[in-house]
């Protein structure tokens, strides 16, 4: 059985989100917390609390699910909507800075 979990709209952009997502893929769900807990990266806190998500999903729907038979079976990140911002510059001309967002989701699978 699947187990899933999403978040929308991190105000992270994706490259940096796919560094710490790529440490979890295909771990268990222990080990994935454990990895992110001590990740000093800034997408790891969302990634953390998103992987928790899933594992609550999986206790909810199903009351005899195993933590320990938990494995992270995809994550996937994609890139959500950009916030064009612009910073002034000498002589009157505006530099375009872009805010990417992220669309992630995990999904847990039984062993």
């Amino acid at each position: 059985m699947e187990y899933r979990a999403r978040l929308s709209y991190l105000r992270t952009s994706p490259r940096k989100v796919r560094i710490v997502a790529d440490l979890i893929r295909g771990k268990g769900v222990e080990e994935a917390l454990n990895l992110l807990k001590f990740t000093a990266r800034g997408p790891a806190d969302p990634l953390f609390k998103l992987v928790s998500a899933a594992l609550a999903n999986a206790a909810q729907k199903s009351k005899k699910v195993d933590a320990d038979s938990l494995v992270v079976k995809s994550i996937q990140v994609d890139q959500g909507p950009t916030l064009k911002r612009f910073l002034t510059r000498s002589m009157g001309r505006a530099n375009r800075i872009n805010k990417k967002t992220s669309h992630i989701v995990v999904v847990l699978e039984e062993k």
